[in-house]
C-alpha cells in the first residue's frame, strides 16, 4: 500500500512537472496566435486601426477638462460626462457617430428642460407633496418613453436618444430634490455632453472618415457581382460535373453568393446610419437609401434561387445524356448571359453610372429563356421516365426563376440610378480594321477621360455598318 501510494505521488508530481515545463511553449504559441489574429484583423480593414487611434485621441482631448485646473474649476466633476460621452458616442462610421451624438444631445437638452420644469412644479406643492409629484413625473415619462421605444421606426433611429432621455430626466429631477443648484447642474451636464459629442463628430468627419453610405453602396455592388459570378460559371460547371461525377469540389465563385444571404442586418444598419450623414462625394444629403434596401432585398431573393441551384451541383440524381443534350445549350447560354448582365450591372453600379450593357446581356438571356421554356413545354420528355426528367426540369425552372429575379434587380437599380442621378455612359463605337483582321470597339464615357478598348470579331458589326476604311458609328 505504501509503495503504491508513493508511486501515485511520484506520477502526479511528474505530470505536473511536464505541464509546468510545457507551459512556456503553450504561452508562446498563444501569444503568436493572438499576434497573427491581430495582424489579420488590421490587414482586412486598415480603417479599424485609424478608428482606434481616433477614439484614443478624442478621449485624451476631452480629458483635459478634468486634468487642466482652469477647466476643472469651471466644470468640476461634471467634466467626466464629456469622457463618458466620447466612450458611448464614438462609433466606427460617421453616420453612427452623428446619429448617437445628435440623439444624446437632443435627448439631454429636452430631458434637462423637462426635468427642471418638473422640479419647479413639484416645488410648488410643498415639502410633503414634492417627492410625490416628482415620483409621478418620473414614472410617467419612463413608462411613456419605454413604450414608444417599441415602435419599429422609432427604435431603429431614436432608441438611444429615448434611453438617454429617460436617464437624464430621472437624474435631473431626482437630484434636484436634494440639490438647490439644479440649473447649474443641468447647465454643466449639458455643456460637457455637447463638448464630448462635438469632439467625436468633428474628429470622425475630419480624420480619415468612414462613411456608412459608401460601405452600403459597395456591399450591395459586391453582392450583385457575386451572384453574377455564380451564374456566369454555373452552366459549364453543372454539365461538366454531371459528365464527370468525381469533379464535385466547390470553387470560390460557387460560394461567394452566400454573402448576399447573410448581409441583411448589415445592410439595414448601414442604411440607418447613412441617413444621418451629410452630403459627401456623390452621396447627397437626401440620397435614396430606401431604394438601396429594395435592391438588397431583390438581391437576397435571387441569392435564394441560386442557393437552390448550388444544391443541384452536389445532388446524386443522374440525368441521361439525351436530356443533357436537349437542355445544355439553352441552360448554359441563359446562365452565362444572366451572369454577365449582373456583373456589368455591378460594375456600373459601383462607379455610379448607367450603362446599357446589362440590358443587352439580359435580352440575350431572355431569348435563351424563351428557348428553354419551349423545350420544357415540348413533348420531348414523353418517352423518358419522370425521375430522369425531374433533375433537368428543376435546374431549368430555377434558372428561369433566376432570370426573372435578375431582371427585377436591373429594373430596381435603374430606378435607383434615376433617383440618385447616376452619370449616363453614352457608348461611342469606333470601328477600325486592324492588321490582324479584328475590329477595335472603343467605348468612351464623356464624364471621364477613360477609354476602354475591346477586341470584337467582325460578326458583331451592325447589319447597316459599312466597312469603308475607318469610321464612327453612333450607338
Amino acid at each position: 500500500m505504501m509503495e503504491s501510494a508513493s508511486h501515485e505521488k511520484v506520477g502526479l508530481l511528474a505530470s505536473w512537472w511536464v505541464r509546468l515545463t510545457a507551459m512556456p511553449n503553450m504561452i508562446a504559441c498563444k501569444v503568436s496566435e493572438i499576434a497573427k489574429n491581430t495582424k489579420k484583423l488590421g490587414q482586412d480593414d486598415p480603417r479599424r486601426v485609424f478608428h482606434s487611434l481616433k477614439v484614443g485621441f478624442a478621449l485624451t482631448l476631452v480629458s483635459l477638462f478634468y486634468y487642466y485646473q482652469p477647466l476643472y474649476d469651471n466644470f468640476g466633476v461634471s467634466a467626466m460626462w464629456a469622457v463618458m460621452t466620447v466612450v458611448v458616442v464614438f462609433e466606427f462610421s460617421v453616420g453612427a457617430t452623428l446619429g448617437k451624438g445628435l440623439n444624446r444631445a437632443l435627448a439631454t437638452l429636452l430631458a434637462g428642460a423637462l426635468g427642471i420644469g418638473a422640479h419647479h412644479l413639484a416645488s410648488l406643492s410643498g415639502q410633503i407633496g414634492e417627492p410625490i409629484v416628482i415620483g409621478f413625473f418620473v414614472f410617467l415619462q419612463a413608462a411613456t418613453s419605454t413604450f414608444i421605444r417599441f415602435f419599429p421606426q422609432i427604435k431603429a433611429r431614436y432608441d438611444y436618444g429615448l434611453l438617454i432621455f429617460i436617464l437624464t430626466f430621472s437624474l435631473i429631477s431626482v437630484s434636484g430634490l436634494r440639490d438647490d443648484e439644479i440649473l447649474e447642474l443641468a447647465h454643466k451636464r449639458l455643456a460637457t455632453i455637447f463638448i464630448g459629442g462635438s469632439a467625436c463628430v468633428i474628429i470622425s468627419i475630419v480624420v480619415c472618415p468612414v462613411w456608412a453610405g459608401e460601405d452600403l453602396h459597395n456591399l450591395i455592388a459586391a453582392n450583385i457581382e457575386n451572384l453574377g459570378s455564380f451564374l456566369e460559371g454555373f452552366g459549364d460547371e453543372y454539365f461538366k460535373m454531371l459528365e464527370d461525377a468525381e469533379s464535385k469540389d466547390d470553387k470560390a465563385f460557387l460560394q461567394a453568393y452566400k454573402s448576399a444571404l447573410n448581409s441583411k442586418s448589415s445592410e439595414e444598419s448601414l442604411a440607418n446610419f447613412a441617413r444621418w450623414e451629410p452630403g459627401h462625394g456623390r452621396f447627397h444629403f437626401c440620397h435614396p437609401w430606401k431604394q438601396y434596401l429594395k435592391v438588397a432585398t431583390l438581391t437576397r431573393q435571387c441569392a435564394y434561387r441560386i442557393e437552390a441551384l448550388h444544391s443541384r451541383l452536389t445532388a446524386e440524381n443522374k440525368v441521361s445524356p439525351e436530356i443533357l443534350n436537349i437542355i445544355q445549350e439553352s441552360c448554359t447560354k441563359l446562365s452565362l448571359e444572366t451572369g454577365k448582365a449582373l456583373k456589368e450591372l455591378a460594375a456600373a453600379f459601383k462607379e455610379m453610372t448607367k450603362s446599357p450593357s446589362p440590358e443587352t446581356h439580359m435580352a440575350k438571356a431572355k431569348a435563351a429563356a424563351k428557348s428553354l421554356r419551349s423545350l420544357l413545354k415540348s413533348g420531348l420528355w414523353e418517352d423518358t421516365e419522370l425521375l430522369e426528367v425531374m433533375p433537368a426540369a428543376t435546374v431549368g425552372s430555377l434558372l428561369l426563376d433566376a432570370v426573372n429575379c435578375s431582371e427585377k434587380i436591373i429594373e430596381s437599380v435603374n430606378e435607383l440610378a434615376f433617383l440618385a442621378n447616376f452619370k449616363t455612359v453614352e457608348a461611342t463605337v469606333s470601328l477600325e480594321k486592324s492588321q490582324s483582321g479584328k475590329l477595335d470597339t472603343k467605348e468612351k464615357n464623356p464624364n471621364t477621360d477613360v477609354v476602354v478598348t475591346i477586341a470584337e470579331a467582325p460578326s458583331v458589326l451592325p447589319e447597316n455598318a459599312k466597312k469603308v476604311g475607318s469610321q464612327r458609328v453612333e450607338v
